[in-house]
């Protein structure tokens, strides 16, 4: 059976974020840290060569593949600021309406530049996920 290939490891995340070319990537990045680091109460760890996360639960599926994925993380990736929102946003709806200028994939939300998104509903939608998964995987 394949192996999760996003893991933890021991890479630096100051490294990683002092990496990142674009200033206002590396300025939002380094905002996204702070905020995240705040709503878990976690150190960020780096997840593969380009996530930063934040805490972790194990997963197991009926077909027998289990793994650890993080609770919450964002890359700054070069279109996209993507935010790792894993319990998606189908419960997230009211949040969704209220967040701003973004798009969506299964669980990673995709932000321009901070500015374009409400900072307290980011913070709201961060905090909710991160809790309900936590709770969910973690008791």
């Amino acid at each position: 059976m394949a192996q999760n290939k996003t893991i933890p490891n021991n890479a630096s995340v100051t490294a990683f974020l002092e990496a990142v070319e674009d200033p206002q990537k590396k300025e939002d990045s380094y905002k996204l840290l702070e905020l995240m680091k705040k709503i878990t109460g976690k150190e960020a760890v780096m997840w593969g060569p380009s996530i930063v996360g934040f805490g972790s639960y194990h997963y197991k599926y009926d077909s027998g593949r289990e793994g650890d994925m993080l609770l919450t993380g964002f890359s700054p990736r070069k279109q996209n600021l993507t935010m790792y929102i894993m319990s998606g946003f189908n419960r997230y709806d009211y949040l969704m309406e209220k967040l701003g200028k973004y798009k969506t994939g299964k669980s990673c939300l995709y932000v321009k530049k901070l500015a374009d998104v409400d900072l307290e509903v980011l913070t709201e939608l961060i905090t909710t996920s991160y809790e309900y998964y936590d709770k969910k995987y973690n008791g």
